[in-house]
C-alpha cells in the first residue's frame, strides 16, 4: 500500500514539473511576436498489467495552443506584417518542408529573399518573394506585395503572400516555434485574411494567468513532494512498531 501511495505522488510530482515547464516556457515567450500559448492537460492513461484492469493513472499532455489572436500594435515599420483574422503566413525552412507562422517581423537577406525571425523563407503563391535592391516592400491588404525604390511613385509586384487558414487541431508547433500540419494535405489557401503592414501582432500569453497557473502547480508539486514524505513516515512508523512486537 505504501508503494503504491509512493509511486501515485511522484506520478503527481512529476507531472506538476512538466506542467511549470510548459508555463515556464509560455511566460518566457510573453513577448515573442506572434507566439501561440500552448495549452497543458492531464488525461487517464489505463494501467496495464496483470491485477490492475480497473485502474487508471494520469499523465500530463500538451494537447494543442490556444488559438486566441494576440493584440496587434501598430510600429510604422514596413518590413512588419500582421493578419486580421485566421489566417497563418507560410515560410520554408532550410530543410525544404513548409511551416507556419503568424509573426510577420521580416528581413531581407543578401539574395533579397523575405524571410521571418529564425530565417525560413516567406512564401508566395510561386516560392520565395525576392527584393531588388534598395527597395521597400509594400504590402496590400490582400497580401500583393510591391517593390519601390526611393523616388518611385508606383512599385513592381513581385509576388502575393501564401496565406493558409487552419483549426488549431491541424497544426503541431515544432521545436524551432513554427508550426507544421499534421497531415499531408495540403492547407487550404484564404483570400479573406487581411494584412496589415506597419503592425505587429503580440504573443497571446497572458502573464497573470501563466503566474495563477505556476502557483497552482507548484502547490501541486509540494503536495505531491508531502505526500512521499507521508509514505516514509509512516514506513518508519510501522517498522518501529514490527521491531517493538518482537
Amino acid at each position: 500500500m505504501i508503494d503504491r501511495m509512493i509511486f501515485t505522488a511522484m506520478a503527481g510530482a512529476r507531472n506538476a514539473v512538466d506542467q511549470l515547464a510548459v508555463t515556464a516556457n509560455n511566460m518566457a515567450n510573453a513577448a515573442t511576436p506572434g507566439f501561440r500559448e500552448q495549452l497543458a492537460a492531464f488525461r487517464a492513461v489505463p494501467v496495464v498489467g496483470e491485477g490492475a484492469p480497473t485502474r487508471v493513472s494520469s499523465v500530463d499532455s500538451t494537447p494543442g495552443f490556444s488559438s486566441v489572436g494576440g493584440r496587434i500594435e501598430q510600429t510604422g515599420n514596413p518590413f512588419d506584417l500582421a493578419l486580421e483574422g485566421d489566417g497563418w503566413f507560410t515560410v520554408k525552412r532550410p530543410d525544404g518542408s513548409l511551416a507556419y507562422t503568424r509573426a510577420g517581423r521580416l528581413s531581407v537577406d543578401s539574395g533579397g529573399v523575405l524571410r521571418v525571425a529564425g530565417g525560413a523563407a516567406l512564401q508566395g503563391d510561386n516560392g520565395e518573394l525576392r527584393m531588388p535592391a534598395g527597395s521597400v516592400p509594400e504590402v496590400g491588404g490582400d497580401g500583393a506585395v510591391f517593390a519601390r525604390r526611393e523616388g518611385e511613385v508606383t512599385g513592381t509586384l513581385v509576388g502575393r503572400l501564401r496565406i493558409v487558414r487552419a483549426d488549431p487541431g491541424a497544426l503541431d508547433r515544432g521545436p524551432d516555434g513554427l508550426y507544421q500540419a499534421t497531415t499531408a494535405l495540403p492547407l487550404a489557401g484564404s483570400t479573406a485574411v487581411r494584412v496589415r503592414q506597419g503592425a505587429s501582432e503580440s504573443s497571446n500569453v497572458s502573464v497573470s494567468e501563466a503566474m495563477v497557473q505556476m502557483i497552482s502547480q507548484t502547490r501541486m508539486f509540494e503536495l505531491s513532494m508531502q505526500m512521499v514524505r507521508n509514505a516514509d513516515q509512516n514506513a518508519r512508523s510501522a517498522n518501529q512498531l514490527i521491531t517493538a512486537a518482537r
